[in-house]
């Protein structure tokens, strides 16, 4: 800390910001992994409708095609679930994901894969609104 001191002039300060900084990215993150988890909720009741309507012979080949595509997220989602269980869970996790990369697999479902996006729209909405 006598380094921290001799460094800056007001390292109490400094320590606040950078708290309060580190802490409103996690509620950002946080507030995007939310609305993720939505999408994926709603996208799941879509699939379930369109499998009961499956059953009626009312669905056509396209809602069928995109509830199927629903389920294998729904899968994907189960098995990232699984390495959540495990001890190390913030290191396998994104390891997973690096390597599923890596050798060409998708492993996120498909309302994560665009989370990147999602954070630049949340940083500057000021630019996020004015796109026409």
């Amino acid at each position: 800390m006598k380094i921290y001191a001799h460094v800056h002039k007001a390292p109490i300060r400094v320590f606040r910001i950078s708290k309060r900084r580190f802490s409103i990215r996690i509620k950002r993150d946080l507030i995007i992994l939310k609305e993720a988890l939505a999408q994926e909720k709603q996208e799941t009741k879509e699939m379930l409708v369109t499998y009961k309507r499956y059953t009626r012979k009312q669905a056509n080949r396209e809602e069928l095609r995109e509830a199927n595509r629903q389920f294998g997220d729904l899968l994907k989602g189960l098995g990232l679930g699984m390495f959540a269980v495990l001890p190390f869970a913030p290191i396998t996790i994104p390891l997973v994901v690096k390597v599923g990369k890596m050798v060409g697999v998708d492993v996120l479902p498909s309302s994560f894969n665009n989370m990147s996006e999602r954070k630049r729209q949340r940083k500057s909405p000021v630019l996020a609104g004015s796109k026409d």
